[in-house]
């Protein structure tokens, strides 16, 4: 602790009296995680979703908790065999850790089971039917047989297990049925393995109305006398695994490309993390399962539901726009319409940021696709992390490159999940003659922005995007981020240094706005909080608001418990992971942390400093940023802050977005001392931050019809938060 922290503080607090252990300052990074997941779990519980709204939530749920194991949960277990002992922020060792999250994972899964039973029974009510073996008879059945012998037998290949045919290897994410038989003319006992092919559909849907769906394992088990005739069926039982999925790469690594190639390959044999069977297996097949699949290191689950919750997704995609949210079409900025479509006047006249999803990320490929078009545009500059496969971004680049531009792309191949569609998009890119680069071997990049040099007058000018998001057209549907584009000088400045510092590790010898990480965000960041700590103690006001996905990093939470306990009002809008415990005598007692989980996932990163003036206000600083406040965006990741100058944008960021996020009561959890979120209970006059920007534009993007704007009433959070002190 610095020797700051430990003096009186201005509120008369005394730093020696706040909590000492580590287990009482710190929530455990991976359980606050299952918290999270719990939360978009709830959601599906939530009767003010349509029902295939609240499906999707549950499937996304099972999704993340797929992830969670081949990632967070197989580090650990790494660390476990290695007999690693360090402790996590919270004092907990590997073992200790793993020993918490199989607890309350096991109580996460048996929930997501039974919100799947209470929604199927409403699918029924509605027309929509998930069928029951017993319910195969008749017409139905005879459809369903001749469906599987023509469309499903021809995939299956079944497997004998016995000495000369050995347990077959089942890949990451992998579905199978074990079935014990006899052969009727000899009694001959034979088990056999049938693994679902990854790219077969997990449901079968019957022609006509109602919607009746069949998953694939109950057709497997309804029709063996297809798959095994002669035999009889002594037991059967279906089962899934889950692998370690994380990617290492050595620094030696000569060439990065061959190396994530091989790695991708080596991450679908990974060792089984979590091994989850269905309920009521005989002993025989599930010691088998245990035997030949590491069950004794693996985390073992038996369920007597659906294996494999995020499967579920595939029923939400049936047709039936009345049990979903109404469709909403993001609006294109009326200030680049008024320019007549030409982003770089439009960015010209004055900076702008656009508000994805509410806006249309259409403008962000108009800016790349005008940029490959123009003549005038003599350079283009680009980092990807998560492109998706949607090919717009980067045929916009392909077209600049076969224009004759220059053409730089930073291709991040360590995106998690995304490194085999980042190796694609690279290899089509530098065929077409763009100029690709892969960073650095040891930290992402993960940086969103783009630069456009432009011949203009005789002289060039910079234009750039700064995004707090991927350039994924699909992910800005539905994640709320920033686009901020200008043409200031000085910020074009700073974005030509970031790109050289990662394409040729030129480290930036003079920023003029922009703060990057590793070099020096957290040092900024903490300057920032000292000097709202220094107006509290000249008598100004102290205030910070910041919104992002995690926060994790104990020297910047340590600097938050500082600045609480002298004085500064601090509210944190933090959608997942929150290692710092909020409302903490002695500890914490000015900071109040929410969670928004709603229609769109709350992913843009923003932080607001009072100035001495307090918040919302105009002389706040306000910046936007690629980073979360966690270890790796600070040490082992390219990030970057930027600070919010133009007053228009500084007023929507703040007075629209922020407020927003902060009035929210209808689909916000708050954060208590003891690690539990409560939903928080709507007010008298109820406010939904997606429905609001659904319906109200934004500021900076309207243009000329910016005077018929409806800010959020601001008054109106200073008397929420006056009542809720009164309870």
């Amino acid at each position: 602790m610095t020797k700051a922290a430990s003096k009186q503080s201005a509120g008369g607090v005394s730093m020696t009296d706040q909590p000492a252990t580590p287990e009482k300052r710190y929530f455990n990074r991976e359980l606050s995680w299952l918290a999270f997941n719990r939360r978009v779990m709830e959601e599906a519980c939530n009767p003010a979703h349509p029902l295939l709204e609240r499906l999707r939530f549950l499937s996304i749920s099972g999704s993340n908790f797929d992830e969670f194991f081949m990632v967070r949960v197989a580090g650990l277990m790494g660390q476990q065999l290695q007999r690693v002992e360090a402790r996590s922020a919270d004092g907990m060792t590997p073992g200790q850790q793993l020993a918490a999250i199989s607890d309350e994972a096991e109580i996460l899964a048996d929930s997501q089971q039974s919100v799947w039973h209470d929604i199927r029974t409403q699918l029924d009510e509605v027309g929509i039917h998930v069928l029951e073996p017993e319910a195969i008879e008749g017409d139905t059945e005879v459809w369903l047989q001749n469906h599987f012998r023509e469309q499903i037998f021809p995939i299956l290949t079944p497997q004998a297990l016995d000495p000369a045919h050995p347990f077959p290897f089942i890949p990451n994410q992998g579905s199978s049925v074990i079935f014990d038989l006899v052969r009727r003319s000899d009694r001959e006992p034979i088990r056999e393995l049938v693994l679902l092919p990854t790219t077969m559909p997990r449901f079968v849907r019957l022609p006509g109305e109602p919607a009746r769906y069949v998953a694939v394992e109950v057709l497997l088990k309804r029709f063996t006398h297809l798959l095994f005739p002669g035999y009889d069926v002594l037991g059967s039982a279906a089962f899934r695994v889950l692998r370690d999925s994380d990617i290492e790469i050595e620094e030696e690594a000569e060439d990065l490309v061959l190396t994530f190639r091989s790695a991708i390959k080596r991450r679908r044999r990974g060792r089984v993390i979590r091994l989850e069977m269905e309920d009521g297996m005989a002993p025989e097949l599930e010691a088998v399962l245990k035997e030949e699949l590491g069950g004794i290191e693996a985390l073992l689950t038996e369920t007597g539901g659906f294996i494999g919750i995020g499967d579920l997704s595939m029923l939400v995609e049936e047709d039936r726009p009345d049990l979903k949210f109404t469709s909403y079409s993001p609006r294109f900025p009326e200030r680049v319409r008024e320019y007549g479509g030409d982003c770089f006047a439009a960015i010209r006249a004055k900076d702008f940021v656009v508000h994805h999803p509410y806006e249309s990320f259409d403008v962000v490929l108009s800016f790349l696709g005008q940029a490959a078009s123009d003549p005038d545009v003599i350079a283009i500059k680009q980092t990807l992390y998560r492109a998706g496969k949607q090919p717009a971004v980067i045929n916009a680049l392909i077209a600049a490159a076969e224009a004759g531009k220059s053409v730089t792309a930073v291709v991040e191949l360590k995106a998690r999940f995304d490194e085999e569609q980042n190796l694609y998009w690279a290899t089509a890119l530098e065929r077409a003659g763009v100029q690709v680069v892969y960073g650095f071997i040891d930290w992402k990049t993960h940086a969103k922005v783009s630069m456009v040099v432009r011949r203009e007058g005789g002289q060039y000018r910079t234009y750039c995007h700064f995004g707090t998001g991927n350039y994924h057209p699909i992910t800005a549907r539905i994640y709320t981020d920033l686009s901020f584009f200008t043409a200031d000088p000085k910020v074009g400045r700073d974005a030509a240094q970031l790109f050289n510092y990662v394409t040729g590790y030129v480290e930036p010898a003079s920023l003029e706005l922009l703060s990057l990480s590793p070099r020096d965000l957290r040092n900024q960041l903490v300057a920032l909080i000292d000097a709202e700590i220094g107006h509290v103690r000249a008598g100004q006001p102290g205030a910070i608001w910041a919104k992002m996905n995690s926060i994790v990093d104990p020297a910047v939470i340590e600097k938050l418990y500082e600045a609480s306990a002298a004085g500064v009002e601090i509210d944190l809008i933090i959608r997942g992971i929150c290692c710092l415990r909020p409302g903490v005598p002695g500890l914490s007692e000015n900071i109040r942390v929410k969670s928004i989980v709603g229609r769109f996932l709350e992913h843009s990163r923003i932080w607001a400093f009072g100035n001495g003036k307090g918040l919302p206000g105009d002389g706040a600083r306000m910046f936007i940023s690629s980073a979360d406040w966690m270890p790796r965006n600070f040490d082992r990741r390219v990030e970057f802050m930027l600070p919010i100058l133009n007053k228009t944008v500084h007023d929507q960021v703040m007075d629209q977005v922020m407020v927003a996020n902060l009035l929210d009561d209808e689909q916000s959890w708050q954060l208590q001392p003891d690690g539990r979120y409560v939903r928080v209970e709507p007010g008298a006059e109820p406010f939904n931050l997606h429905r609001y920007f659904m319906t109200n534009p934004s500021l900076s993007g309207r243009g000329a019809a910016l005077e018929k704007r409806k800010p959020v009433p601001t008054l109106s959070l200073k008397r929420r938060r006056s009542a809720k002190k009164e309870v």
